[in-house]
């Protein structure tokens, strides 16, 4: 499903290159759960951005079911994000503007599903996060908390086969952590894909691999 091949990526500093990953080389195979370890500045969060297509990156080879991410022009991958990839970000990136119910739908009206459907699915995954009586609030009336729910049901509302996941029970008290977790370890048993980011122990069991990184490396797997 996803390769990538000697991918570096580096900022210039004083003339020289900084580098934020530097020489990555990994498989991941469709059906997997992958947890990403490493301390902070490791590149963690940059390599999951790689993967999902919103960070650019100077060498290398990313292929993503067979297709040539790193030939590819930003609309081309804009579309391939929008058709399999469900994004969990740590900074939850909630639309201010719009209510818990218009954020969760928005990744629905980009792939063009019917009104009548919309509505079915989004009750569907309001009820499945005990969110139903926050739907018409918006994201700065929740708490950091509720956000991260609200960003965790946009994520997966579009059914992706692809779901990257940065810090995702960072925010939430342990027993709400403990049920994404239990939700991710469901929906990859149904053949999502899954990879996260995470500096928890706990967490990273769920995956079935622990890649760690260092320095923008990767130090070993496990």
């Amino acid at each position: 499903m996803i390769e990538l091949k000697h991918i570096s990526k580096w900022v210039m500093i004083g003339g020289k290159p900084n580098f934020i990953l530097k020489d990555v080389n990994a498989t991941v195979n469709e059906g997997e759960f992958l947890s990403i370890m490493g301390p902070s500045g490791s590149g963690k969060s940059t390599l999951l951005n790689v993967i999902g297509m919103l960070d650019e990156f100077n060498e290398g080879e990313y292929r993503f079911f067979h297709e040539e991410v790193h030939r590819m022009k930003e609309k081309q991958r804009s579309n391939l994000y929008k058709q399999y990839i469900g994004f969990v970000f740590q900074a939850y990136h909630l639309i201010d503007e719009l209510t818990v119910y218009e954020n969760i739908e928005t990744p629905l009206i980009y792939q063009d599903v019917k009104s009548s459907e919309r509505k079915a699915m989004v009750a569907d995954i309001l009820d499945r996060f005990n969110i139903v009586g926050k739907k018409d609030l918006f994201p700065t009336q929740l708490s950091g908390g509720q956000q991260q729910l609200v960003g965790i049901a946009r994520a997966l509302i579009a059914r992706p086969k692809l779901i990257l996941a940065d810090e995702p029970t960072g925010n939430l008290n342990s027993k709400q952590g403990e049920e994404i977790m239990n939700l991710f370890k469901q929906l990859n048993d149904e053949g999502v894909t899954i990879i996260q980011v995470t500096h928890s122990e706990k967490n990273a069991g769920y995956g079935k691999r622990i890649i760690h990184l260092l320095d923008g490396r990767i130090e070993r797997e496990e």
